[in-house]
């Protein structure tokens, strides 16, 4: 079977859509983004395919697209749906690996009784966390982290997103006993070709294999 990664943020906003498409690009994977939350503009499997160069048979369609850039929980419940986790089934085995990308933090309801983090621990596939390095990012880091323990899912290791900020960098890595991926700095021209260049310096493709 080919390998599976599911990419989580710590919090909304911290660039795990960004790190997506590198990554993939990086693996010559496809995407997968299950509930797309905010149909305004691109959206977060646009923005992938732009960056990633990922061609359309490398897109897995979203099983979910919601008007409203909110909770998946609560733009569901703006456009009269109801999501069912159960039909949150991963896709058939392809020839090659695939990013799943989560929406927000891990705790993102998608509905009252059902967190992001209830698929994730159902899906059984290991996790890269992405953590901002900014004021804030240990506590929230290393509150993911125990989350994810708790329901014994696998982290395949941390990927930070950010300016270099050694001192919480090491202080997740060391308190959280997790494994450093790399760190994507900030790109002041975001395009598919910088974001190609970075990850080649920042990541190496053997650390996401399984």
């Amino acid at each position: 079977m080919s390998q599976r990664i599911v990419v989580a943020g710590t919090d909304t906003g911290v660039g795990k859509t960004v790190f997506s498409a590198g990554l993939a690009d990086l693996l010559g994977a496809s995407y997968w983004k299950p509930i797309q939350a905010g149909l305004e503009g691109e959206t977060d499997t646009e923005v992938v395919a732009r960056l990633g160069g990922l061609s359309a048979d490398r897109i897995v369609p979203e099983h979910y697209r919601l008007t409203m850039p909110a909770s998946p929980h609560h733009s569901a419940e703006l456009d009269g749906v109801r999501i069912d986790p159960d039909s949150l089934n991963l896709p058939e085995a392809a020839d090659r690996p695939l990013v799943i990308e989560g929406a927000g933090g891990l705790m993102v309801p998608l509905r009252g009784d059902t967190l992001y983090i209830d698929v994730f621990e159902r899906w059984r596939l290991p996790v890269v966390l992405c953590a901002r390095t900014a004021l804030g990012t240990i506590n929230h880091s290393l509150l993911a982290i125990e989350a994810l323990r708790k329901r014994e899912i696998r982290i395949l290791g941390i990927a930070f997103i950010g300016e270099r900020n050694a001192e919480a960098q090491t202080a997740i890595r060391e308190i959280g006993r997790v494994r450093w991926l790399g760190r994507l700095p900030w790109l002041s021209s975001l395009t598919a070709e910088t974001l190609q260049s970075a990850f080649k310096v920042s990541f190496r493709a053997d650390d996401f294999h399984l």
